[in-house]
């Protein structure tokens, strides 16, 4: 986990989200514990427990986007999963217990790219080669001779396929010349458009029986991949597409897999976070929900994964004492207070979002690194449109989406998405056809395009 301070966290969050000050100061110190933490004598590390959030507040205000910028920025294997998800299954555990399995999963990823870019430079090399022989082939040898052999190779698990395939053609003079330049062509980009075909495994349909025993911790695939030969196919392609399926393919058999899963599990003890959504929706004290056993027995089958319990994966055990958890609802028509109360003491620490303002919509409008005025002026771009918008514009479009948050449902910064994917619709249609190098968005323009919106009363048609 990369060591970044609470202030410097919360300056990283400041790019991507707009206010909610109290909620990202509470999760950039639950964050920096975990450092704190791992400074600690070992003795002492196994007893500090994570300060797990809750998080309270309306729709479309930030509270999933504060855990996933949290995860991005100390990159660390991070996971979303709704409460509701697990309501039909109730007391059964194996449903609850995949939300670690699906944690170990993104570790296991993140650290396979990890180990793949430190052997990059050398897998790089090995798919260059394989490049040039493929551009430049060998002549066949008549292999007819040596199938036995290679069947009995195969049977007692002595069978290298690439070393076999080197052995079946011959190399003359003249190959060796072609091959040499095409390497020096290859090492000057000057055949990155030419095409190839090379052999890829074949990645199969989907077994739901191994994806089933794969739930239960049992990875069947795994073990009759190690047993059977991997099925091959022939695929054409580009020379720059080619090689990074190649780098790929090399990089695997570079990387010890069983060390990229052992680490990837240590990754997601000690750096893990799981983001818990709509765990309102699983109280007793929800008007819909009330009296239905099942929701309570969802919180007690969460219960133990936040206590800490140890999980059976596929890539192994993992226990779960370490793991920041961070649960959020609305609690609209509950209360924190009507989670069962073994599980509101695993949720110690408690921050409550605000409802987003006119002068909030403003900001998230602009000042983000990703802000929606900033992704449809690059999108505009793409089409050689300068896409420019004024101040009163951008007033006037804030205004609009407090209001219809106001009148209708209120799902806060979602509602920016709907505005303006309607105000921009014909820009959106017209602007490949356009020649105008440039347009400008005015409050008059907004007014326009809006009026039905601003005029009708009647705003359920605009409800996301």
């Amino acid at each position: 986990m990369a060591t970044k301070t609470p202030k410097q966290i919360v300056q990283e969050l400041n790019e991507y989200i707009i206010g909610q000050d109290e909620a990202k100061k509470a999760v950039a110190i639950a964050l920096y514990n975990r450092y704190r933490r791992m400074q600690m004598p070992k003795a002492m590390q196994r007893d500090v427990t994570p300060k797990n959030l809750l998080m309270a507040g309306p729709t479309g205000v930030g509270k999933t986007e504060i855990a996933r910028r949290l995860a991005d920025i100390v990159s660390a294997p991070f996971v979303k999963v709704e409460a509701t998800k697990f309501t039909e299954v109730g007391y059964v555990g194996r449903d609850v217990e995949s939300m670690i399995r699906d944690l170990v999963r993104v570790a296991v990823q993140m650290e396979e790219k990890d180990q793949h870019e430190r052997v990059r430079p050398q897998a790089e090399k090995t798919a260059n080669k394989q490049l040039v022989k493929l551009l430049v082939p060998g002549i066949k040898r008549d292999r007819r001779e040596n199938q036995m052999q290679e069947m009995m190779q195969l049977l007692s698990g002595q069978f290298n396929q690439d070393q076999n395939q080197a052995d079946d053609e011959e190399v003359t003079d003249e190959i060796r010349n072609q091959r040499l330049t095409v390497a020096e062509q290859l090492d000057k980009g000057l055949l990155e458009d030419r095409e190839v075909t090379i052999e890829v495994e074949d990645s199969g349909r989907s077994n739901p029986m191994g994806d089933m025993m794969g739930q239960m911790g049992i990875d069947m695939s795994s073990m009759l991949s190690d047993m059977l030969p991997k099925r091959k196919v022939k695929r054409t392609m580009k020379v720059r597409d080619a090689r990074e399926v190649l780098i790929q393919q090399a990089a695997s058999k570079l990387v010890d897999n069983d060390q990229i899963n052992q680490r990837a599990i240590e990754r997601t003890e000690n750096n893990g976070i799981i983001f818990i959504d709509e765990i309102d929706k699983i109280t007793a004290g929800n008007k819909k929900t009330s009296g239905e056993v099942s929701r309570e027995g969802v919180q007690r089958d969460i219960l133990p994964i936040v206590e800490g319990s140890t999980v059976q994966t596929k890539y192994g055990p993992v226990s779960t004492d370490h793991i920041l958890f961070i649960a959020a609802g609305a609690f609209a028509e509950s209360k924190p207070s009507d989670l069962i109360p073994e599980l509101q003491g695993r949720f110690p620490i408690r921050v409550e979002l605000n409802a987003l303002t006119k002068e909030d919509f403003v900001r998230i409008l602009k000042d983000p690194t990703n802000s929606l005025l900033k992704q449809y002026i690059a999108l505009l771009k793409a089409d050689g449109v300068k896409l420019i918008f004024t101040q009163e514009a951008i007033d006037k479009i804030a205004q609009i989406a407090f209001d219809v948050n106001q009148g209708t449902d209120n799902i806060g910064a979602r509602r920016l998405a709907t505005i303006l994917e309607k105000l921009l619709e014909d820009v959106l249609y017209e602007g490949p056809d356009m020649n105008i190098g440039e347009i400008t968005i005015t409050q008059a323009y907004v007014e326009e395009k809006l009026s039905d919106i601003i005029t009708n009363k009647d705003l359920t048609k605009f409800i996301l």
